[in-house]
């Protein structure tokens, strides 16, 4: 069973706060995905494009399950 789900405006608005952590935590996961699996990433810096090396990738290991990813309110 699918439920498909409309997102308006108001939804996207009254739930900015959870969906950027969302966002956040998974962005962190994907960079430590990386970094675990020696791959380097491509990012954009002072206005081009820079690849970083595995261990050059910034991210905190010991912070990924400390934040709530967020829930949404999809009631509206």
């Amino acid at each position: 069973m699918s439920i498909k789900l409309e997102l308006t405006e108001d939804m996207l608005i009254r739930n900015a706060e959870s969906i950027t952590k969302i966002v956040r935590r998974a962005v962190r996961h994907a960079l430590l995905d990386h970094k675990r699996a020696g791959n380097p990433i491509a990012t954009w810096q002072d206005g081009r494009v820079v690849v970083l090396q595995p261990e050059e990738i910034p991210v905190d290991e010991n912070n990924l399950e400390d934040d709530e990813a967020g829930t949404l309110d999809t009631a509206g």
